[in-house]
């Protein structure tokens, strides 16, 4: 399609035989990193416009950024609240808070995802946790098997959405802006996903009645909650750290990870819930998580160079553009290539590939910047419980043994009402930019 209505550029094989690359060896499950670097190497060789000695440079370059570092801070902060048991003080709080209500427990478990979110920016992690915590209590309250998992998959959703956010630091360190501007940015949209998960559980509850509750009087309730606070208030020192110190200004958010992961070890310490032999576990297991996201930037820096040197970005909105110039079709567009992008590849790589593509097409309609990248990730949020990736699905899936298809069936009703909040993100401003300085705006 560009090469007949992009007359500035002229894609040849030395783009095509790159991508067909990288799509058949995703297809046959290579790493994504690898499947990046070969993309980028073959388009270097074929294209010349680089020479290949550049490549080790832009590797270097590509991760060579301070904000990076808030990631594997973020990632151990979550693996040792799940391992000092501070976690489940969520649980109990967001239990209490909730148990009033008919389908409480269901709520709580809604409630303790946004507030694991609020902490490990992982919606990975966020699934494993609240899952293993979660998932047999929701069975024995009446809730199927099936739904129970959908209902901790799509819940889990908020680990990217509810800032910090890993997502959110790299789509800034790709596109040049501030996590912290970010983070303020996503708070409205994260909340209300969040709640839109919450009302669309509470709904389904009431249409097949699997859960109870509702009869505790104002009096017993309080009790309760007071009671669970009294017990467990000191586990939201570590997300208050964390807000206060990036909404403040007074800490980046890699000082915010850096405080938290102290703080939360020495809060181990004293509640003797986690000892120096917990060390080389934590470490690995959150190595590894980060293991798999710093390549897939690394390797996506030269081909992004490579993409920008050929035109790609700017052939993109010439062709879209020249197609329609409606701004309100041109963001369906958007959105549905990065539900369909969310669907069949992990976020990292979508938002390094797909970001600097989409963008220029964002800013040919003049929406603001900001608002795009809340807008992208949240779309791409979708993406955890859709198949045939979903790798919330799979995660939940992992831990019960349920079927992911029966998962992904029940989790229908919670992607529809994530897509109507992508929709609002998407044509309402004011979500994303209302907590910003009027610079941003």
């Amino acid at each position: 399609m560009w090469p007949q209505i992009n007359q500035t550029i002229e894609l040849g094989w030395d783009f095509y035989v790159p991508v067909i690359l990288f799509v058949s060896l995703i297809a046959l499950a290579v790493p994504v990193w690898a499947a990046i670097g070969s993309a980028a190497i073959i388009m270097l060789v074929m294209s010349g416009d680089l020479p290949l000695s550049a490549v080790g440079e832009s590797l270097f370059t590509g991760i060579d950024a301070f904000a990076l570092t808030a990631v594997p801070l973020f990632i151990l902060t979550g693996d040792v609240l799940v391992r000092t048991g501070l976690s489940r003080k969520f649980l109990d709080v967001a239990e209490a808070l909730t148990c009033f209500a008919k389908g409480g427990f269901g709520s709580a478990t809604v409630l303790v995802c946004g507030m694991f979110a609020a902490i490990s920016g992982s919606d990975a992690a966020g699934a494993a946790a609240v899952g293993r915590m979660t998932i047999s209590r929701l069975v024995e309250s009446g809730y199927p098997r099936p739904y129970a998992c959908a209902l901790v998959a799509a819940g889990a959703c908020t680990g990217i959405l509810i800032p910090p956010s890993i997502a959110y630091i790299i789509i800034g360190l790709v596109l040049g802006i501030s996590a912290s501007t970010l983070f303020l940015a996503a708070l409205i949209p994260g909340l209300a996903i969040l709640g839109a998960i919450l009302i669309t559980n509470i709904i389904v509850n009431r249409i097949y009645n699997y859960e109870g509750g509702g009869s505790l009087s104002f009096g017993e309730w309080a009790g309760n909650l007071g009671r669970s606070l009294k017990s467990g208030w000191y586990a939201f020192i570590v997300p208050g750290i964390i807000f206060y110190g990036i909404f403040s200004g007074r800490l980046t958010p890699t000082e915010a990870g850096a405080t938290a992961v102290v703080v939360t070890i020495f809060m181990g310490f004293i509640l003797r819930t986690l000892s120096l032999a917990d060390f080389p576990a934590m470490l690995l297991s959150s190595a590894k998580v980060n293991g798999v996201i710093l390549p897939i930037i690394a390797f996506s820096a030269p081909l992004a160079e490579a993409l920008a040197i050929m035109g790609v970005p700017q052939g993109f909105v010439t062709a879209v553009t020249s197609l329609t110039d409606e701004p309100w079709l041109l963001i369906l567009l958007m959105i549905g290539i990065l539900i369909a992008a969310g669907c069949v590849m992990e976020t990292t790589p979508n938002i390094v590939i797909l970001a600097p593509i989409l963008k220029p097409l964002a800013d040919n309609i003049g929406m603001n910047e900001i608002q795009f990248c809340i807008m992208m990730i949240t779309a791409l949020g979708v993406g955890f419980i859709t198949p045939p990736l979903g790798l919330n699905l799979f995660v939940v899936s992992g831990i019960t043994g349920e079927s992911i298809l029966k998962i992904a069936a029940r989790a229908v009703p919670f992607v529809l009402s994530m897509l109507i909040v992508v929709l609002f993100i998407a044509y309402v401003p004011a979500l994303s930019t209302t907590l910003l300085p009027e610079i941003y705006k």
